[in-house]
């Protein structure tokens, strides 16, 4: 059964990567794929439960005279529906809740033209000035927001910059670089970080003081070396942005403030009532909520010409959402069933070292999917006790480990164009292809990734 789940595992995993040249939605195969091995795990959960669960699984039926006599595959099912699937859809639930709540909110700046407040700002047109602008914008940005968001916005400020497309394409990657890195840093920054900063692993005081220094590092050596091949000044471009008139900049300029200072304020929110993260994010969608009713009240426009948020909610990609989902949920069976620990083990065993293992790690995230890398990952090493010493020390809260995991994850995922989703839209909206890219851009991506490490490395000396 045990092998049953790795092998259909595998080859949902390859489907998900295949996306593309099977011409199958990746949501479709990770959605199939989590209730797959669901409904296996609990077909064969009388042969896996009490081996896997021990004590817990016995105490379970202790505490509910009902199942005392029942059969073992009966009591075993019944600790898979009421334990394993309540638990771990509830650690879901609270990533999947923040990743809605930030996603409407980012949805809601953008769609009443909030980042025109950065955009409209860069006029510069000599290129090494812009690569360097737009790549620090890009960080930050991703940082407060999220890399995928940022991409979008930064590739589409890209096309009214820049006529010529295979110049296009020198800062388009170098924005798949600065945005990949730029999340690292951030617990709000990429899906992996929020995942790491939900379920405890690190807080967002130890990503800023030990990861902002490598991530930096990691896009400022690539893009040195592209700023070099760089000479002269770009070509007046004479494209016009689209104006909302209903919306004045100084309205931009508030729903702009109001959003990312909500943003900001989450990881506030976390430190200051310890409550979970999806109850900050929540909280500040529900005032913005409020502020947007009281604002398209006073304006009195025509229903077509508002954006209040039910309306907003509808441009979350919810795909997105529904892919975290399965393949978070597919990852869960992994775990519940005893193979991730395996794996560490084995791990353990075979390297026994940290660095190399999450350095391994970071590359292998620019093959796969890095959501479902960590969501793995996590599951196969649990967080430690405060109290631990030596080896396992590396596994507390804000351990080495799970730093160095946010950093390599985030930023291993620029090293092929499909590593990241920044990279996969700069393909869609750029066309880059992926040859160009392994050509032009996998080295440079490599040399900042390393050279981020070694940073990280001289700051745990030190401090």
């Amino acid at each position: 059964m045990i092998t049953t789940l790795l092998i259909i595992f595998v080859v949902g995993y390859i489907a998900i990567a295949l996306e593309h040249p099977l011409k199958i939605d990746k949501t479709a195969s990770a959605l199939l794929l989590g209730m797959i091995l669901w409904i296996i795990y609990a077909i064969g959960a009388e042969s896996i439960v009490p081996e896997v669960a021990g004590e817990h699984f016995r105490r379970f039926v202790e505490d509910h005279p009902a199942l005392a006599g029942e059969s073992t595959a009966h009591q075993a099912l019944q600790y898979v529906l009421n334990v394993n699937i309540i638990e771990h859809l509830g650690d879901i639930c609270q990533t999947l809740l923040f990743l809605i709540g930030a996603m409407t909110i980012v949805e809601l700046i953008d769609v009443h033209g909030g980042f025109r407040v950065i955009t409209d700002r860069i006029t510069t047109r000599d290129k090494r000035r812009l690569l360097w602008i737009i790549g620090f914008c890009t960080f930050f940005m991703s940082a407060i927001l999220d890399n995928l968001t940022t991409s979008i916005v930064m590739l589409m400020l890209l096309r009214k910059l820049v006529s010529d497309p295979k110049e296009r394409w020198l800062f388009a990657a170098s924005i798949v670089i600065a945005a990949n890195s730029g999340g690292a840093w951030s617990p709000i920054g990429d899906v992996t970080t929020i995942m790491l900063w939900v379920k405890g692993n690190v807080t967002s005081a130890a990503l800023i003081k030990y990861i902002l220094l490598p991530s930096l590092v990691s896009m400022i050596l690539p893009l040195a070396i592209v700023a070099s091949r760089l000479k002269g000044e770009l070509k007046p471009v004479t494209a016009s942005a689209t104006v909302n008139t209903n919306i004045t900049p100084r309205e931009q300029l508030t729903i702009f403030c109001l959003g990312v200072g909500g943003l900001i304020f989450v990881p506030v929110f976390k430190s200051i009532t310890h409550l979970p993260p999806f109850i900050g994010i929540l909280f500040v969608l529900g005032f913005l909520w409020v502020f947007t009713e009281i604002f398209y009240n006073a304006k009195m426009l025509e229903k077509a010409e508002e954006h209040r948020i039910p309306k907003v909610i509808a441009r979350v990609d919810m795909p997105s959402i529904l892919f975290f989902l399965g393949i978070l949920m597919a990852v869960a069976v992994l775990q519940s069933t005893g193979i991730l620990s395996w794996i560490a083990v084995v791990l353990d065993e075979k390297i026994h070292n940290i660095y190399i293992i999450d350095v391994l790690l970071g590359i292998l995230s620019s093959i796969v999917d890095n959501v479902p890398l960590v969501a793995g990952v996590m599951g196969m090493y649990p967080v430690a006790d405060p109290s631990s010493v030596g080896y396992a020390a590396n596994f507390v809260i804000d351990g080495t480990f799970w730093e160095l995991l946010s950093y390599c994850a985030g930023v291993g995922g620029s090293m092929l164009i499909i590593g990241s989703a920044a990279g996969v839209i700069a393909m869609g909206i750029e066309k880059i292809s992926f040859g160009w890219y392994l050509k032009n851009f996998t080295w440079l991506a490599f040399i900042g990734y390393i050279a981020g490490v070694g940073v990280y490395l001289l700051e745990k000396l030190i401090f």
